[in-house]
């Protein structure tokens, strides 16, 4: 199963036949994507199933009709487990940010929690997950951000990036991002619960 997200709605690309929401179902080779995507975000629909029996094969094919953007980012533990989040545009957020030329998807990683966090010391424990989301800026674009799992026992001040928007930068107890959650996005909680499964 893959999850693109567009604002906050999901497309479900599955090969299961049990239905496991109340989304529609659609069979993906009957259907105009454009039009699911114009579906979600006129909010007319909560989500979609799309079905195919060939998941692998028909996620690829899905990923090359879209022009991809690729970031990376990353879920950032202190000594205490406690969880670094960024504020922006009135969201609770994990820091990321998009991948530059010539950088690997691991160093972009680094780069941009350095850059929006003022943290330093980080260490790159282990992938955690990929999210997908669709935006509109100049046409219609998939994001797809790699996250990572990391630590740090900085103990300096937290440096917001004004520039990126960022307004606080906070490291969060279990109760706090139970909170942070109920104001952030769904591929943030998605990266919250790869992480609280392993």
């Amino acid at each position: 199963m893959y999850k693109v997200f567009v604002n906050d709605r999901p497309i479900i690309l599955t090969s299961s036949q049990n239905k496991v929401n109340n989304f529609p179902v659609y069979i993906l080779k009957n259907i105009v994507l454009e039009e699911i995507i114009h579906k979600l975000k006129s909010k007319k629909i909560k989500g979609a199933n799309l079905y195919t029996p060939d998941l692998e094969k028909c996620w690829l094919e899905l990923l090359a009709t879209f022009h991809k953007v690729s970031a990376a980012g990353g879920l950032v533990l202190n000594p205490k487990k406690e969880i670094l989040f960024i504020y922006r545009a009135n969201t609770w957020d994990l820091p990321k940010g998009r991948i530059e030329d010539g950088e690997s998807i691991e160093e972009t990683a680094v780069r941009e929690v350095e850059e929006e966090c003022g943290i330093y010391n980080l260490k790159l424990i282990q992938p955690l997950t990929t999210t997908y989301h669709v935006y509109f800026q100049n046409g219609m674009k998939l994001k797809e951000t790699f996250w990572f799992l990391m630590t740090s026992d900085y103990q300096g001040t937290l440096i917001p990036q004004l520039e990126e928007g960022i307004t606080q930068v906070l490291f969060k107890n279990k109760e706090e991002v139970t909170l942070a959650l109920q104001n952030s996005y769904k591929n943030i909680e998605l990266v919250y619960d790869t992480y609280l499964n392993l």
